[in-house]
């Protein structure tokens, strides 16, 4: 088999992952709540985080994907504010300032993907978010990883997330692939990444995270870090 492509998750396999804790991701959607309604920040601020919880319970139902803005719109209709979409904009600013200091991604990623790109392999990303393409390449140009990924998909631009089938076809279509067993996925959720990319026929590598939710699916490939990737990568499909 003439391997052609790895599709990469980014948060959690791409990233460093991350250590925030529920408390600090609801304090995140304060600071857009007291920008948006000052007087009713605690309303507001509950609001939005369940509509956060609702996007992500999505990738158990409809699959369907959404936006910040999404988000920022549905809590403030929950509670009856009436705003404007310039408003919105700055509180989903206001949101993503908040993030910044937590994005980091893996200090092997740059080294990995250098070496995929070397052996003749196409690179992509394929990213379950609410955010806006432009704060994901922020980040990716910060670190050296934009121009080592021929494509960057993000479910934000997308009609569904994973595991829906046609998130992990656009990725393959992006780079150019046409027949998934020549493309492997690499990912740190065993439901969203590798049931998803297994279902379309790709191969699958799991990076394990504790962090996340378990899920009844075999990978072909466990690893610990992005190194392990390419020992995997020599050892079942060059």
């Amino acid at each position: 088999m003439a391997l052609e492509a790895v599709v990469f998750d980014w948060g959690g396999t791409l990233t460093a992952g991350s250590t925030i804790v529920t408390l600090e991701l609801e304090d995140m959607w304060r600071v857009s709540a007291r920008h948006l309604a000052p007087e009713r920040e605690e309303e507001l601020t509950a609001a939005l985080f369940a509509a956060e919880r609702r996007f992500w319970d999505q990738t158990l139902t409809t699959l369907e994907s959404g936006t910040l803005a999404d988000l920022l719109a549905a809590a403030s209709q929950e509670v009856g504010l009436d705003v404007t979409d310039a408003l919105l904009q700055e509180a989903a600013t206001q949101h993503l300032d908040a993030w910044t200091p937590h994005i980091e991604h893996d200090p092997d990623a740059v080294s990995v993907l250098t070496e995929l790109r070397a052996r003749g392999l196409r690179t992509a990303l394929l990213s379950n978010t609410h955010w806006p393409r432009a704060f994901h390449e922020h980040f990716l140009e910060r670190d050296g990883l934009v121009d080592l990924l021929d494509a960057r998909l993000y479910s934000s631009e997308l009609r569904y997330m994973k595991p829906h089938p046609s998130a992990f076809l656009e990725a393959l279509g992006a780079v150019g692939v046409t027949d998934p067993t020549h493309a492997v996925f690499v990912g740190d959720r065993p439901y969203d990444d590798i049931s998803g990319a297994k279902g379309i026929g790709m191969h699958t590598v799991l990076r394990a995270n504790t962090h996340v939710p378990p899920y009844d699916v075999e990978p072909d490939a466990v690893i610990d870090g992005l190194p392990g990737l390419l020992a995997a990568i020599d050892r079942f499909w060059l």
